[in-house]
Order: structure tokens, then sequence, then C-alpha cells
């Protein structure tokens, strides 16, 4: 077989491919959201308070323990879950609770959750408990006007206040 054919035949097959790529590549048209449509993303990945408080440990209970563990203080590490409201215009559109991660459960709990409301004024409610009983100790109320199109990440920083939205 010659150079010349073998070259030929090997356009033959790649061109299919080629026009298949490129027609894939751009005429499905993927629509984020529809241009009337904003959206509410939902990313907190947090740890709970601890679910009982560190307690002294008396020098009998010291004595008792091998030199390398002798931690003034005894603290379970299990933290309390995640719950989690999201209100938007009054009407509740979201409820969570989200245990923490890992064997012991002392990690993060996470939760994610993305919601698509209307472009306007949107008045959107955030309640937040990280602690085993109670109420909610982190709320965040605000107004907000949203355009088609536009993304608003709610998200909960400690060090910056508590629960924020961002664009």
């Amino acid at each position: 077989m010659t150079a010349a054919l073998k070259f030929l035949l090997q356009a033959l097959f790649y061109l299919p491919l080629m026009l298949i790529i490129g027609y894939f590549s751009s005429a499905p048209v993927f629509v984020h959201l529809p241009p009337d449509q904003a959206l509410l993303r939902l990313s907190i990945a947090h740890a709970g308070e601890r679910k009982q408080a560190c307690r002294e440990r008396s020098a009998e209970e010291l004595a008792r323990l091998p030199p390398n563990m002798r931690a003034a203080q005894d603290c379970p590490r299990e933290r309390a879950p995640l719950l989690l409201e999201l209100e938007v215009d009054g009407e509740l559109r979201y409820r969570a609770e989200a245990r923490p991660a890992g064997t012991q459960r002392d990690g993060l709990a996470t939760l994610y959750q993305r919601l698509a409301v209307p472009a306007g004024q949107h008045r959107i409610v955030v309640r937040m408990r990280d602690r085993a009983e109670g109420g909610f100790n982190h709320v965040r109320d605000e107004t907000l006007v949203l355009a088609g199109g536009d993304s608003v990440l709610i998200d909960f920083n400690a060090s910056r206040g508590g629960l924020e939205f961002r664009r």
C-alpha cells in the first residue's frame, strides 16, 4: 500500500470524527439559567460546637494516666449537627440537618443546595444552628435585587461574622 493511499484512508476515517466533535462542541446549546431566573447557591462547610463541654480531670485521674496522656482537660470529640433553614419571600424553601463527618463525628458538616428564583427583589432569610440544643444562633436577613442570570453564594465564615451573601 502506498503512502498516499494510507493518508487518504486515514483522512476518510478521521473526517467523520472531527465533524462529530465539532458539532457537539458548539451545537447543543446549554442554558445554565433561563434569562428571567437567578440562582441562590448555599454552600456551607462548618464544624459545629462540641456536644459536651470539656471537664477538668482530678489529680487522682491524672495520676492514673500514662505521662504522655496527662492533659488537664477531658474534651469529648463529637460535635453538634448543623441545622439550616433558607426562607425566600416568607416561604421556607430549604431545611436540612447535616451531621459532622468522621468516625468520631468530629469533622465538618457540609451542606450544598442550588435554588433558582425569579429575577427581582427578594427577602432572603438564612438561619443556622451549630450547637447541640436551643434556637438558631446565626441569622442573616437581607433584601436582594437579583437580575436575570445573577448567582448569589450563601456561605458561613466565622471570622467574618457568620453567614454572608456573596455575588
